[in-house]
């Protein structure tokens, strides 16, 4: 009952198995799926003959992929095209972020060559200017708090009323950290001129 089929049992099956002629497909019946163009088929026989067959020839590829990637994105971050920018800096709500700091003077952005005069100024030994160099140091960060508060306001209103759908979360801390940087140095490039309304 539980003893496995001899040899004979088994030989008799594939006998009949074979027996039975196999029918061969209509060559009108259709095949299930439309003819791959010639160009398709090329192309994926093209790349899987590309593909990497040891993990030194994958490795390599993959390199060149991010290469050709931080290039194209740098190329994006030189000209505004949003196609191919950081997630970061990609949407409409990010653009208007960044039309609204370059279209306007800010405080910030001239953080840099100030501190380079106060600590020209510091290294003096006279005490009148080492006063004035500390003097110097508390209006300029005084300054650009208050223009850092005036333009989080400010375009916090201007989102509400542009993108009212929209998820503004980090979008004014976006556009402070930019005032910070020196118009020439921002990346992505700025796109409108002083003054110009975004």
């Amino acid at each position: 009952m539980f003893r496995s089929r001899s040899k004979d049992e088994q030989a008799a099956t594939a006998k009949v198995t074979a027996d039975q002629p196999q029918q061969p497909r209509d060559p009108q019946a259709p095949k299930g799926r439309p003819t791959p163009k010639r160009s398709d088929s090329q192309s994926q026989r093209r790349s899987r003959a590309q593909t990497p067959t040891n993990r030194k020839d994958a490795a390599k590829a993959q390199r060149e992929a991010r290469r050709t990637d931080m290039a194209r994105q740098r190329e994006a971050m030189a000209s505004g095209d949003e196609r191919y920018l950081p997630v970061r800096d990609k949407g409409p709500v990010r653009r208007f972020a960044r039309d609204y700091v370059d279209s306007r003077w800010c405080v910030a952005e001239f953080f840099l060559p100030m501190a380079v005069v106060i600590l020209v100024l510091t290294m003096i030994r006279v005490p009148s200017i080492q006063s004035i160099a500390l003097l110097l140091w508390l209006v300029i960060i005084v300054l650009i708090v208050l223009d850092s508060v005036l333009i989080w306001f400010r375009m916090g209103k201007q989102l509400q009323e542009r993108f009212p759908k929209e998820n503004v979360k980090g979008v004014k801390a976006y556009a402070v950290m930019r005032t910070l940087q020196m118009r020439r140095l921002r990346l992505p490039k700025p796109q409108v001129k002083r003054g110009e309304r975004p």
